[in-house]
């Protein structure tokens, strides 16, 4: 298991119909197999996230968050982890809204 503990990861890209910001920072905080994050900036005001991690490293994860209109959104998320050459981690991400339209969208993230 990816011990998430204290990681930071910046966003390199996200689908049109997201929310997060690439300027924003997540923090993952994480005990036993449980990792979660509190976050803010760009168009969200405030959300949170939980997730589960499994013996990969993969997040099934959880998301709640506060607009810049608002409006509370929910979604789902699914983070799959790429180790990468300088022992970074990248997150590979496939979520869905599950508020408002309920669409779908891709997230790549990176360990600062």
């Amino acid at each position: 298991m990816i011990d998430y503990n204290n990681k930071v990861f910046v966003p390199l890209s996200n689908s049109e119909n997201g929310e997060v910001d690439l300027t924003m920072q997540f923090v993952y905080r994480q005990t036993g197999n449980i990792v979660t994050s509190s976050y803010a900036g760009g168009r969200i005001r405030s959300g949170h996230l939980i997730a589960l991690v499994d013996e990969r490293g993969n997040l099934d994860m959880r998301y709640h968050q506060v607009n810049d209109k608002g409006e509370i959104t929910t979604g789902i998320c699914k983070s799959t982890p790429e180790q990468l050459p300088n022992g970074k981690i990248r997150m590979h991400e496939k979520w869905q809204w599950t508020s408002g339209d309920c669409s779908e969208g891709e997230s790549l993230l990176e360990e600062l």
